[in-house]
């Protein structure tokens, strides 16, 4: 191949005997909390395309740590702001343990279908 074939393809290349190869590398991946593992298993599982073109762009990590974030603040915001209006306070939790409980995760079942809808399965 002639230099300017090389130029008009990009990138670097290697030559492993007959073929020329791309010099690929792996981005850095930043850690991802489970609302980004949620994602990124939704997104490959039910539209593998977009998760493709984020993975080969690069852009898959740094999209499932935004939504991680997002999700994150999203799902405690939720649950402080349901437990205030359902009164859920600490002394109900000193009072009745089993009833604090049991409403406290209906709040949070219910705030991690809401997050679920907004940011994971959108």
């Amino acid at each position: 191949m002639e230099k300017s074939t090389f130029e008009q393809m990009g990138g670097t290349y290697r030559h492993e005997g007959d073929y020329l190869l791309p010099n690929l590398t792996v981005p850095e991946s930043t850690p991802i909390g489970i609302w980004g593992q949620r994602r990124k298993r939704y997104l490959f599982e039910h539209r593998n395309p977009f998760y493709t073109a984020l993975l080969f762009s690069g852009k898959l990590y740094a999209h499932l740590a935004s939504i991680d974030h997002q999700a994150q603040e999203m799902f405690s915001q939720l649950i402080e702001q349901m437990a205030t209006r359902e009164e859920i306070t600490e002394q109900l939790k000193e009072e009745n343990q089993m009833e604090w409980v049991e409403k406290m995760n209906n709040i949070r079942n219910l705030a991690e279908e809401m997050v679920f809808c907004e940011l994971i399965f959108n």
